[in-house]
């Protein structure tokens, strides 16, 4: 489990493909804190690491997961972000991010607002349901608050911190967006179906 608040900026440093998907080597900081196995949000997919040391860590990534995110559109020079998984000490400072990418959603804009820039993102068909204003959503791994939504677009407003913290600080329009809605409004939904045939609806 994730929270959303990035720890680093990571730079991929190669990729090998192979016929299962690809191996991916990033070059982060982050990867003295890692064992062997454990589990990191590599803009927002969850990852296994591999081979950690101070100066990064590898992760194996599935056909099937290249595909469905936009770790596909990744080559060497990309910067990621990266969240290592929540430890029992640790704050929820964010919202609860499980790094299952929903589905990949393409900036549709990007303006500047003041001191922040507000950006606009196309959600995959049938996400929007799950999205409300003022709630949260995760973009690249990213917790943030919805701004303002309409029909598939989605807003969210950056303040300068996570610009410089994430990779929000040089996306472009265009550019792939891995999306994971909020877990609570998945059970909600589920709950009420259930509901619903419970009662003959």
């Amino acid at each position: 489990m994730f929270t959303g608040l990035i720890a680093e900026l990571g730079s991929v440093e190669s990729i090998e493909r192979n016929d299962s998907g690809a191996r991916l080597r990033i070059a982060a900081d982050v990867g003295g804190e890692l064992s062997p196995g454990d589990s990191i949000a590599v803009s927002g997919a969850c990852l296994t690491a591999v081979d950690p040391g101070p100066g990064g860590f590898s992760a194996d990534v599935m056909n099937q997961t290249l595909d469905l995110t936009a770790l596909g559109a990744l080559e060497p020079g990309s910067r990621v972000n990266l969240e290592p998984a929540l430890r029992a000490s640790d704050r929820l400072g964010g919202h609860i991010v499980q790094g299952h990418v929903d589905g990949t959603g393409r900036v549709a804009g990007i303006a500047a607002d003041g001191f922040a820039r507000r950006v606009r993102v196309e959600l995959p068909p049938g996400l929007e349901r799950y999205v409300v204003e003022h709630g949260s959503i995760a973009l690249n791994g990213v917790s943030l608050t919805v701004a303002a939504i309409d029909g598939r677009i989605v807003e969210v407003s950056l303040i300068p911190e996570t610009l410089e913290r994430t990779t929000f600080g040089t996306i472009t329009a265009g550019d792939p967006v891995n999306v994971e809605v909020d877990l609570i409004a998945r059970h909600a939904e589920r709950l009420l179906k259930g509901f619903e045939v419970s009662n003959g609806k």
